[in-house]
């Protein structure tokens, strides 16, 4: 159970998770969904209670045979896995979600040994717990956590590589190894479309739409002027024939 904590320190970071997640509401994020497994009923439903007065989504199921599968369909944002659970290791658990899908998980367990500790960090566990915890630390570690990963996630979305050439979404520009070269909205636009479709050919039509959807009528040969400058810009950073013309087809990559 969690040890006993000061009311103010309690309330304090109750309040800050409670501003977090409105404030990941309002930006679109929706709200953050904690994917509980815990045995002890009491324990469980503490914990359900904790998380939901602090503003996260709470499954907590009270069998655990199929717990990666249930993580898998539910894809909560973040596991809170107990260790010791009946029938199955909290690890062996931890190794199927793995095998699965990437999703931060916290142990949470009464084992105090630092070797079940090491041993968690090596099955892919992103933090470890051990009981009884203070629920403004769990709170914390919680929001620590996903605050990291949230961020990995995120910075991998605004880049694509494809062919060693990196297209870097948030700075608009491209990456050959240490080099790089900076790109136009429209270029930007134009590989981004091409990196999303790797291996096949976009037509000229497609991508005229993409970029200029909201105006009538585009000059044909404002694309061709595009792309003869993304080639430009690659050839400077020593890439060459990176994308493919095939006439009346369109462009890959």
């Amino acid at each position: 159970m969690p040890a006993n904590q000061p009311a103010e320190c309690y309330l304090l970071v109750l309040f800050m998770h409670v501003f977090y997640n409105e404030f990941i509401r309002q930006i679109g994020e929706g709200t953050v969904h904690v994917f509980v497994v815990e045995d002890e009923h009491i324990l469980r439903l503490e914990l359900k209670i904790l998380l939901e007065n602090a503003l996260y989504q709470v499954t907590a199921p009270d069998t655990f045979d199929k717990v990666a599968c249930q993580v898998k369909d539910v894809r909560p944002d973040i596991v809170l896995l107990d260790v010791n659970l009946p029938g199955i290791s909290g690890f062996d658990i931890c190794t199927q979600i793995r095998e699965q899908m990437e999703v931060p998980i916290i142990f949470l367990t009464s084992r105090t040994d630092s070797m079940d500790e090491l041993n968690g960090i090596l099955k892919g566990g992103d933090d470890y717990i051990t009981k009884p915890y203070q629920a403004p630390i769990l709170l914390a570690r919680i929001a620590a956590v996903l605050k990291r990963t949230k961020g990995m996630e995120k910075k991998a979305e605004n880049q694509i590589m494809r062919n060693g050439v990196r297209l870097d979404l948030s700075k608009c520009c491209l990456f050959v190894e240490a080099q790089r070269v900076d790109l136009t909205k429209n270029e930007m636009k134009i590989l981004h479309l091409l990196f999303q479709h790797p291996g096949e050919f976009v037509s000229r039509i497609d991508l005229i739409e993409y970029l200029w959807e909201n105006q009538l009528f585009i000059d044909d040969n404002t694309l061709s002027v595009h792309i003869t400058g993304i080639r430009k810009k690659m050839g400077a950073i020593g890439v060459q024939d990176f994308i493919e013309t095939k006439r009346g087809i369109g462009y890959r990559i």
